[in-house]
């Protein structure tokens, strides 16, 4: 099966389970993690009508913006290290994963010399798991009021990846969790919230029934990544 042929499975399954928790299959967007991929790779699914594609690595990312359509919509979705901030302001239509008042302050201020608003997500580390990046949920309220009153930044929701397991529905809760923060943040900052970027190969159906918009899949649709 080709990389086009798994998209439209994963598009296909997205919608069904849209339907079956009774949303709209056009409010749940896939994200195509193409991370290790080369730039054909992303060529085939471009040419087949998909437009956005995630990123982890500044400099790879950078390098496909160079050799792909201007057309493409780029998402990064990795870890944002606050010294390269200022390499991402204004080169993707989303940052996924801002988790600190620093790296939003080194995001803002790139944006503001570029005269540009980028838009963000906060990334929150709902399980408390050091190994992964995230804000606590402890911590998170002082980052909401930054992010409230940042000129240059607009917060648009959250993000999560949630713990690891074999059964998607030890996921959900989570998901769930994720979904009714996101509610409360919007109603403290009277801000609408509605991204929620949560759900990857193994749990996106699961993702997709608690409110998921934004869906992180590549292995599913790429093959086993290159290392």
């Amino acid at each position: 099966m080709s990389s086009v042929e798994r998209l439209r499975e994963v598009l296909d399954r997205m919608a069904l389970a849209a339907g079956n928790a009774g949303r709209r299959p056009e409010d749940v967007r896939l994200v195509a993690v193409s991370k290790l991929h080369g730039p054909e790779a992303v060529e085939a699914l471009f040419q087949a009508g998909h437009r956005a594609f995630g990123e982890n690595y500044i400099q790879e990312a950078l390098t496909k913006m160079d050799a792909l359509p201007g057309e493409i919509e780029w998402h990064f979705i990795g870890h944002l290290q606050t010294n390269k901030a200022r390499m991402a302001a204004g080169r993707f239509a989303l940052i996924h994963s801002l988790d600190s008042i620093k790296l939003a302050r080194s995001l803002q201020k790139k944006a503001a010399e570029l005269g540009l608003t980028q838009d963000v997500l906060v990334q929150v580390n709902l399980a408390g798991e050091v190994q992964k990046g995230g804000i606590s949920e402890a911590e998170l309220p002082e980052l909401a009021e930054f992010l409230a009153g940042a000129p240059g930044l607009r917060w648009r929701g959250l993000m999560l990846m949630p713990p690891f397991f074999d059964d998607p529905e030890r996921v959900r809760p989570y998901f769930s969790r994720l979904r009714e923060l996101a509610a409360r943040l919007s109603k403290d900052f009277g801000l609408p919230l509605p991204e929620l970027s949560m759900g990857m190969t193994g749990d996106f159906e699961a993702a997709v029934a608690e409110g998921a918009t934004l869906i992180r899949v590549g292995t599913r649709i790429f093959g086993e990544r290159k290392q």
